[in-house]
């Protein structure tokens, strides 16, 4: 710590004998300084505040019928757009800079320092924007900044209307697209109906569902015909005498039958066995009981028969009873027949059927396709004419209402006072630097020309023991002129902080 204060000490000693030397560069640099300060050419500032207003009462209702574009961005992009190079041009195009421009490197030279000197400022969030220019000019920086502010209302209001006539002009070129695929869609339907007429598929039901009903109405009709059959057999049966028929005698006014009520019984439970056993199998609990009820009134009906004494009149053939059952058998006769026809109907149909199971298949699978991509095409057809009137609105909702206005807060204003150069911070960098450059400057000359200030600095220079020292001695006249430059020196200086002074109360 003591060899660095005595090395300190011995700076110090060494800029102080050449102080002449740095209060000379010190008056030099600050008046060069000074007189380029002074000389530089004031800088007036034009301003100007906007402000976007994004909110519009007819934007939430017409929520769903308009396709409203992100304002917050559309603004976010428009001012980070507006200090671009076209606008820029513009610029100056609009305040005619572009005379004052000789040739190409001029011009860019000037459109340069417009970009550079152009500020945009915002609040963020409340759409608030601050336009800055400066320019030794005020008319001229006024006239840039109210440039920029036209072109950024009219950059929005345009913007606005040329999104909306391309995207309807965009929508239109793609719903004519769309009418010529319908329109080849159609008629391509229209040849394959033709072409497969006989084969295509009935309204809700396909291929396979048609085999499937074709099939259960076969097997319906045939077991309709079966008991059909089945009735007639018994009629038959009946009239041959093969089962008995139970009479009652009733003297001359002639017989009727004793067993009506059980064979009606009997049949009505058969019927229903039939078709209990189309669903069911034969251990199944209803089908057991149902046969056991059978064989009941079988026995009941061949016990009643047995208690009636046959009749030995030969005219009971033509009884009223017999009639009947010829009338009865002849209604059955005709049930089969009609049963039967039935059948082949509905055999051939089911035959049809099958032998088309694989040309019906591809008929459908061909039709599912075309009917598909018809159906894309017009559900995209549909939905693209929704979107060209929504757009339209949209468009005349955009011009009309102003979903996106400019409040201009503060017009384009120059105050009277020039915004820079701040000379009074510049005076004062100035002095500073004067101060420190004569320093440095007597510090530079001090290590140029050393001196030996101690006997230590000689002795370890030198390399010499140092004998003794001989004291400086000075006269009255020497002290009295020792004396004078110190006050010229002090003087100098105090002239050099007053010409700074005094700078600094004008330029307050």
């Amino acid at each position: 710590m003591e060899e660095l204060t005595t090395q300190l000490f011995i700076y110090l000693k060494g800029i102080w004998k050449y102080r002449w030397i740095a209060l000379a560069g010190a008056w030099v640099i600050a008046i060069a300084g000074w007189f380029i300060v002074y000389r530089l050419p004031d800088d007036y500032q034009a301003s100007a505040r906007i402000y976007v207003d994004t909110q519009n009462v007819l934007k939430p209702l017409l929520a769903g019928m308009t396709i409203s574009p992100d304002l917050q961005q559309q603004v976010s992009i428009m001012s980070r757009t507006l200090i671009s190079r076209p606008n820029v041009e513009r610029v100056v195009r609009m305040v005619d800079l572009d005379i004052t421009a000789k040739d190409v490197k001029d011009q860019e030279k000037l459109i340069q320092n417009l970009m550079d000197k152009i500020k945009l400022g915002t609040t963020g969030r409340d759409n608030l924007f601050t336009i800055n220019y400066n320019n030794p000019n005020p008319r001229l920086a006024k006239d840039v900044v109210q440039s920029l502010l036209t072109i950024f209302v009219e950059g929005g209001l345009g913007d606005k209307k040329q999104d909306s006539s391309s995207a309807i002009r965009f929508i239109d070129e793609q719903i004519q697209s769309y009418e010529e695929k319908l329109i080849v869609g159609e008629n391509n339907l229209k040849a394959f109906k033709q072409k497969n007429i006989g084969m295509m598929p009935q309204q809700g039901s396909d291929y396979y569902s048609q085999l499937s009903l074709a099939a259960e109405d076969l097997n319906k009709t045939r077991l309709e015909l079966r008991e059909a059959e089945q009735a007639r057999d018994a009629i038959k049966r009946q009239i041959t005498g093969d089962e008995p028929i139970l009479m009652v005698e009733q003297g001359d006014s002639g017989s009727s039958p004793a067993n009506v009520e059980i064979d009606s019984r009997i049949q009505a439970l058969n019927k229903n066995l039939d078709a209990l056993m189309l669903n069911f199998t034969e251990l199944h609990p209803d089908i057991i009981s149902t046969k056991r009820l059978i064989a009941q009134l079988e026995d009941r009906k061949k016990e009643e028969a047995k208690l009636i004494r046959p009749s030995a009149d030969p005219g009971k053939n033509y009884s009223p009873m017999l009639q009947q059952l010829n009338v009865a058998l002849a209604e059955a006769e005709a049930g089969v027949a009609s049963m039967s026809a039935r059948v082949e109907e509905y055999t051939a149909r089911y035959d049809r059927l099958k032998s088309l199971s694989n040309a019906i298949p591809q008929v459908e699978a061909e039709l599912a396709q075309l009917n598909r991509d018809y159906l894309v095409n017009k559900s995209n057809y549909e939905k693209l004419l929704e979107r060209r009137e929504s757009a339209k609105i949209s468009g005349e909702l955009g011009s009309a209402a102003d979903l996106m206005s400019f409040r201009i807060i503060d017009p384009p204003t120059v105050p009277d006072t020039p915004a820079g150069p701040d000379r009074g911070k510049l005076f004062s960098i100035i002095f500073l630097g004067a101060l420190l450059g004569g320093i440095g400057i007597a510090f530079a000359v001090s290590q140029i020309r050393p001196t030996f200030h101690n006997q230590t600095s000689l002795r370890e220079v030198t390399g010499r023991p140092i004998l003794g020292s001989i004291p400086m001695i000075w006269t009255n006249q020497e002290k009295i002129k020792r004396r004078k430059r110190l006050y010229a020196f002090g003087f100098s200086l105090l002239s050099l902080v007053g010409i700074y002074g005094a700078l600094m109360v004008k330029v307050v």
